[in-house]
């Protein structure tokens, strides 16, 4: 999918925007390997392209939440007398279904791929700061930790040389599985009309606008809702296989 959003341009056979009112709502067919929408569009062109709106919120949120509740967390977690604090705000967060927060956030900006990021990213920081937080506070209790706050080590050092190395595991996982619940909201949002512009190739637009042609020409729908489930479940079968292979106790059952 990675390879197939980098080459779109190679890929596609012509340009997903071009409008052709003659060729609307075409079935599949040598010409048109997925069909035409109600605007004459390529929808192999546009489900190509589309690969790129997903994948590009999928892997920009999960990065962008990852650092942002990696801070967040190691704060919580090493710092006693701010975790109280800073927990009750996470837990108040984390209230807020993360589509419903995407939603929210949306109705106050305009329709772009970069508000779409920074909403879903915002929904999903929590997450991240949670897994972090707990990773920190069974680690400051480890011999190790302790040792070097016998020895007069500093808080930034012990954080940067002893904790943060041990939290890349988990958070990878986490992160894999956040990019996935990314495209998923990127996908509502447009389909509601919520995510980025319908003028944009994505496969939340494309499913929204053959929703009313579903029944007479299903193709419209099914070949992004396709193409979306094998993305999403290629990414979570990888966030499986990190986490069976970076926890040592299930890779050593393995």
């Amino acid at each position: 999918m990675a390879l197939i959003g980098l080459f779109a341009p190679l890929l596609g056979t012509v340009d997903p925007t071009a409008i052709s009112p003659s060729r609307r709502t075409r079935v599949p067919s040598e010409l048109y390997w997925f069909g035409t929408d109600m605007l004459g569009r390529d929808i192999y062109s546009r489900v190509i392209y589309g690969a790129r709106v997903s994948l590009l919120v999928g892997f920009s949120v999960a990065i962008l939440a990852s650092i942002a509740g990696l801070a967040i967390g190691l704060f919580a977690g090493f710092m006693r007398w701010a975790d109280g604090i800073v927990m009750r705000i996470i837990d108040g967060w984390m209230s807020i279904p993360p589509i419903l927060l995407a939603i929210a956030l949306m109705a106050l900006t305009r329709g772009s791929i970069g508000n779409v990021i920074l909403a879903i990213t915002v929904a999903e920081i929590p997450r991240v700061a949670r897994l972090v937080r707990g990773v920190v506070l069974s680690l400051r209790e480890q011999p190790y930790v302790e040792a070097a706050v016998a020895n007069g080590a500093r808080a930034p050092r012990i954080i940067i040389k002893h904790i943060l190395p041990n939290t890349f595991a988990p958070m990878s996982v986490q992160a894999t599985y956040i990019c996935a619940s990314a495209m998923i909201v990127e996908a509502i949002l447009s389909f509601i009309g919520a995510g980025v512009p319908p003028s944009t190739p994505s496969w939340g637009n494309i499913m929204a606008e053959g929703r009313a042609l579903w029944q007479v020409r299903p193709h419209i729908i099914l070949f992004p809702a396709v193409f979306l489930s094998l993305t999403v479940l290629a990414v979570n079968m990888l966030g499986d296989g990190l986490r069976d292979s970076l926890d040592p106790r299930i890779a050593k059952r393995l």
